[in-house]
């Protein structure tokens, strides 16, 4: 669930890394840097036969891709560098347990004085795994059940099943992930799911049970996804209690929608970065495929890491949203933009700020959010090298305002409106970095800027998440 769509339900992530070894987690080959590497380097060498034993149900013309690069080495430090990177392939796509090389002289009649046959060792995942963890959402935690087929027609497809329980959201989904061969960025993936979330804030209970289709590719530096979604929401009230307005909008509708998203990320962590930058950008567009909802969504996330002197990193952030009606029916709460919280503007309660009704928050249709953040390592450096690395000291300073638009004005008028009644935060606090999947904050906030209606948190807030402004 993103940080600002809490009311567009997401299906669990069926997409992501598998357990265990990954190929971002091998170690590199250790290469001599003395005078031997000269002479290796100088002496040719034929790669004549390129063998990979343990084969079961995979096959071979899926491998042939991420081998081929090995064909082509001309000396010895090349073969060990390209074999290695074709390791790195063959466990990234996702079937294969383990994969050891072997590099030896060429045997047999037609083997030449500097020829090289390269084998892969590889042992193959079972055709069923399960798997049981916990996720952590942004500030929420769940149990997760899976269920995984790898390698289900031996192409590297993967179909998985996963249920999730948890605080505020409940959900299950299958999904069936097929990659292009040769080309593992490109991939289509199809999702059958059901999602129920609990929208405290807004006295709102949701239902989502939808299906999408996706297909990702990249192009130059950039990563894009298209995405059409078909579900079926029904909305109700979680309280007796609740506002008009939410009552109001309970009751059943369909949304259709295509969408793209973009996304340049060189940053060297997507939890605690030291260095690189974020740019992504995401349009939906609901209506004109079939259902009741009518709208164009445009939003965007800038964020700058740069490394300073005593291991400090400063980090600027961006966010940006634009909900634009279509036709005369007013766009549903389902579909606009929240802010407020421990993983956006600090200070403030979770999504308690902007528009709403008897103390029920309704979301806007426009947003902006900015973040300034200073992280240093912890006083004195306890556990240094280790597991006082984990920790970050956070100083922060957050922006940004959420409110509704008449789109009979101009964008004079948009930019005005939302630059009056800036809310902002500042303080100080204590990050902790679980992995690179998840981080949590406990921070000291002074809120600022406080409007009539929001709920401000003062003093201690505890943050956990993936996704952090």
């Amino acid at each position: 669930m993103g940080t600002v769509h809490a009311r567009s339900l997401d299906p669990l992530p069926m997409r992501g890394p598998e357990l265990g070894v990954q190929a971002d987690d091998i170690e590199a080959l250790d290469i001599e840097q003395e005078p031997k590497q000269e002479v290796l380097e100088n002496k040719d060498v034929v790669v004549q036969r390129v063998h990979i034993d343990g084969l079961g149900r995979t096959k071979e013309d899926l491998l042939t891709y991420e081998i081929a690069e090995v064909f082509r080495a001309r000396n010895l430090i090349d073969v060990m560098r390209k074999s290695h990177e074709a390791r790195q392939k063959l466990l990234r796509l996702g079937i294969f347990r383990k994969v050891e090389v072997v590099i030896d002289t060429s045997r047999g009649e037609d083997a030449l004085p500097n020829g090289l046959d390269v084998t892969f060792e590889v042992t193959e995942l079972r055709r069923m795994t399960g798997s049981y963890n916990t996720m952590v959402g942004n500030n929420e935690g769940s149990m997760v059940l899976g269920l995984k087929l790898p390698n289900v027609f031996g192409r590297a497809e993967k179909l998985t099943f996963q249920f999730s329980y948890g605080t505020k959201e409940t959900s299950y989904g299958l999904s069936f992930f097929k990659p292009q061969p040769g080309r593992f960025e490109r991939n289509v993936s199809i999702n059958l799911y059901k999602v129920t979330g609990q929208f405290p804030w807004s006295s709102l209970r949701e239902t989502d049970r939808g299906v999408s289709a996706e297909l990702s590719f990249p192009v130059w530096k950039t990563n894009q996804t298209l995405k059409w979604e078909g579900v079926w929401r029904e909305l109700g009230c979680l309280a007796r209690t609740a506002s008009f307005a939410v009552r109001e909008e309970s009751g059943h509708s369909l949304k259709s929608s295509l969408s793209h998203a973009m996304v340049i990320d060189t940053r060297n962590s997507s939890i605690l970065p030291k260095k690189g930058g974020l740019f992504k950008i995401h349009q939906e567009l609901a209506g004109y495929t079939g259902g009741d909802a009518s709208f164009l969504k445009e939003d965007f996330e800038i964020q700058l890491n740069r490394s300073l002197f005593w291991d400090s990193v400063l980090s600027a952030s961006l966010w940006g949203g634009l909900l634009l009606p279509i036709g005369d029916k007013p766009t549903s709460i389902a579909d606009r933009f929240y802010l407020g919280g421990p993983t956006s503007i600090r200070g403030f309660s979770m999504y308690s700020m902007g528009p709403q009704s008897e103390g029920d928050y309704l979301g806007g249709e426009a947003y902006w959010a900015g973040g300034l953040h200073l992280y240093t390592p912890l006083p004195f450096r306890p556990g240094r090298g280790g597991f006082g690395d984990l920790f970050r000291t956070h100083f922060f300073l957050n922006a940004g305002n959420l409110c509704n638009l008449n789109y009979g004005e101009g964008p004079q008028a948009h930019l005005k409106k939302l630059a009056e009644c800036i809310r902002w935060s500042y303080g100080l606090g204590i990050v902790l970095r679980l992995g690179n999947i998840a981080r949590l904050e406990l921070n000291y906030c002074i809120p600022m800027g406080v409007q009539s209606g929001d709920r401000i948190c003062d003093g201690v807030q505890f943050g956990a998440g993936i996704r952090f402004l």
